[in-house]
């Protein structure tokens, strides 16, 4: 460990926050693919699916703030060991879980340790490369997506041919490789923050308000939002509260003062309403596959060359939004993620699939490859040095705080929708092997109003960064970073 050269141990701090990243990714995409038998298994319907989802989102929209701010005081690198260790406990609770009640709290635990580990991996790769840290970031990307093509493959696999439960377990190795990379690779990096208190009353205030709004979106379409009413009741206030004690509190989990930087404001807009497309797809899309008749194994392979294209073209995306400005990049991604949502209305059997569904896979990556990096790079480097950790925590907690309320706003127009065709007690929307015309018509048409939704919400991205991004600003605020490096 004493001959390795500061290059080599970034190298290896940039492999550990790959490697950790990768562990809530792989459980994400598996996840997916695994609902439908896990709903099967547990008899769950299309709300208790949702609910393995949305506990670990709701989990890490309410404490990645908090999360980046514990990193900037306590250190990146041993906050971001913490939640290796965390994410891999938990997913071991997720796999030996009886019942859906315990699997959806083991998912939040999960979301929980997952917060420390994903926000303090970004900045801990902002601390370590400085100004330097775009290209890294497009690394980081491209070689998360790594994960995203072994993962679904060998999660599919576990999921048709042994059992879901494994694909909670693979998560093991992974978090043990982290914690090894991540000790090997400590190195010099810009210093954090460690004075003041946490945000105590924040963090509560804001896991109250999105807890409570996700709770009645996705139960409300269950069980009726008049009986809910008490949840948005409860929401709205909550989220007013937050925002008067951020203002008001020496040191907040979100200092509104970064929100006064042009780019950071509109970059986190776009990764609001953008990510919430995304994950729309993600997760109904898999339900969708299984339903036209497709196996997990082979719903899993789908996913391959689509990933691929994420691999070959993120980083040479991020690249090119540092040196040329990220608007273009910003507003050509998400338009293209846009339309090929809108390619999936034309894909009502598994035969349709291969023509319209396969161009929607591919251009919906190409648009994927030419955001994801400029955006995360965009709203980290739009902050101060010092608050990289919390901007981290911002961006990932605006992304999650969007696919977070995008899957219950798409899940309630779902169900409406099937709701609205038919009398069938006990029915359940995009179910896996669903027989009758008349529920598969009603399937049909509750995904695409389901997929009309999210490339709404792709379009206005795609909008707010050609209307808000200004390349000026991101290029000066390189050339303010790299100045000091030069004296």
């Amino acid at each position: 460990m004493a001959t390795l050269s500061a290059e080599a141990r970034r190298r290896l701090t940039l492999a550990a926050c790959i490697v950790g990243s990768s562990l809530a990714f792989i459980d994400a995409t598996v996840v997916f693919i695994a609902l439908p038998t896990i709903e099967s298994d547990l008899d769950l319907g299309l709300t208790g699916q949702q609910w393995i989802v949305l506990s670990y989102s709701l989990a890490l929209a309410a404490l990645y703030l908090p999360a980046g701010a514990v990193g900037d005081r306590y250190g990146r690198r041993r906050t971001f060991v913490a939640g290796a260790i965390g994410f891999a406990l938990a997913s071991v609770l997720a796999g030996a879980a009886p019942d859906g009640a315990l699997l959806i709290a083991a998912r939040a635990v999960q979301g929980i340790a997952g917060a420390f580990l994903t926000t303090n991996s970004l900045a801990l790769i902002r601390g370590v490369y400085g100004a330097d840290s775009g290209r890294a970031i497009g690394l980081w990307t491209s070689f998360t997506s790594v994960a995203t093509i072994a993962g679904p493959p060998a999660g599919g696999a576990l999921v048709e041919f042994v059992s879901w439960r494994w694909i909670f377990f693979i998560n093991i190795p992974l978090a043990a490789a982290t914690v090894v990379l991540a000790q090997l690779g400590r190195c010099e990096e810009r210093a954090s923050v460690r004075v003041g208190r946490l945000d105590v009353p924040g963090a509560a205030l804001a896991a109250l308000a999105f807890g409570t709004l996700t709770y009645g979106l996705v139960e409300g379409a269950d069980r009726g939002f008049g009986e809910l009413w008490w949840a948005f009741a409860i929401a709205l206030p909550a989220l007013v509260a937050f925002f008067v004690v951020e203002q008001r509190v020496a040191e907040p989990m979100l200092p509104l003062r970064l929100f006064r930087e042009r780019n950071f404001a509109v970059a986190n807009a776009e990764t609001f309403l953008v990510y919430g497309a995304l994950y729309g797809q993600l997760v109904f899309f898999q339900l969708f596959l299984q339903f036209l008749g497709f196996s997990p194994f082979e719903a899993s392979l789908l996913s391959v060359p689509p990933s691929a294209i994420m691999i070959l073209l993120a980083a040479r995306f991020g690249g090119l939004a540092d040196r040329h400005g990220p608007r273009l990049y910003l507003s050509a991604g998400p338009f293209l993620v846009g339309v090929a949502l809108l390619l999936l209305l034309l894909v009502s059997s598994r035969d349709d699939f291969w023509v319209a569904g396969s161009a929607s896979l591919f251009l919906f990556a190409f648009g994927l490859a030419i955001f994801v990096a400029p955006i995360t790079s965009t709203a980290l480097k739009s902050a101060p040095t010092e608050f990289a950790g919390v901007a981290s925590g911002v961006n990932s907690m605006v992304s999650r705080l969007g696919n977070l309320i995008a899957v219950a706003v798409i899940g309630v127009v779902i169900t409406l929708v099937f709701d609205s065709q038919v009398a069938a007690e006990g029915a359940v929307p995009l179910a896996r092997d669903q027989e009758g015309e008349s529920l598969r018509a009603a399937s049909l048409d509750a995904f695409r109003a389901g997929m009309i939704l999210a490339a709404v919400l792709a379009f206005a991205g795609a909008a707010v960064a050609a209307l808000g991004i200004s390349d000026s600003e991101a290029r000066g605020e390189r050339a303010a970073e790299a100045t000091p490096a030069e004296t």
